[in-house]
Parts: C-alpha cells; sequence; structure tokens
C-alpha cells in the first residue's frame, strides 16, 4: 500500500529531511519525491510505501500535519486507494 503526501509552505532549510525523518520513525519508506521553490513557496509530493508502518493511518496522517502545522506549512496525507479514485476519468 502507498501513500501520498503534498507539503505546501514558506521554503525553509530542512523541510523534506523533516517528513523524511517522521516517515523513517513509523518505517513508512519514500519511494518518490518531487519538489519545487516558486520564489518564497515550497511544493513537494511524496509517494510512500506504508504497508510496513509500525503505526495505523489515521496515526501517521495527524502526526505529519501536526508537524507541518508546527512549521507553518500544510501537510496532506492521502492514502493511494483514495488518490487513484479521485483522479480516474
Amino acid at each position: 500500500m502507498r501513500a501520498v503526501i503534498t507539503v505546501l509552505g514558506k521554503d525553509m532549510v530542512g523541510i523534506l529531511a523533516k517528513v523524511a525523518t517522521k516517515c523513517a520513525e513509523y518505517d513508512v519508506n519514500v519511494v518518490e519525491v518531487t519538489q519545487s521553490v516558486l520564489q518564497d513557496l515550497f511544493a513537494m509530493i511524496m509517494l510512500v510505501e506504508i504497508s510496513k508502518s509500525k503505526v495505523p493511518f489515521d496515526e501517521l496522517v495527524d502526526s505529519l500535519k501536526s508537524m507541518g502545522e508546527g512549521m507553518g506549512m500544510k501537510v496532506h496525507v492521502m492514502h493511494e486507494d483514495i488518490f487513484n479514485s479521485m483522479h480516474r476519468i
């Protein structure tokens, strides 16, 4: 099972490192990352493998969201099944 993590906010040092570290704490493997900085706006999309996660999906979502809020950023986590359903034509 996989999930998509999006991160948006003001650019600062260590965003990718903090999100990746939180994922590693829960045995969530980062599979792919794309990020851009547009002037001072940071945008990142991560594809992560959640099948070996140490915590339930809801706890992962809440933890990353809370971490993002502490950094002044918006972090959204969506299960791959929901993502695929939303983008199916």
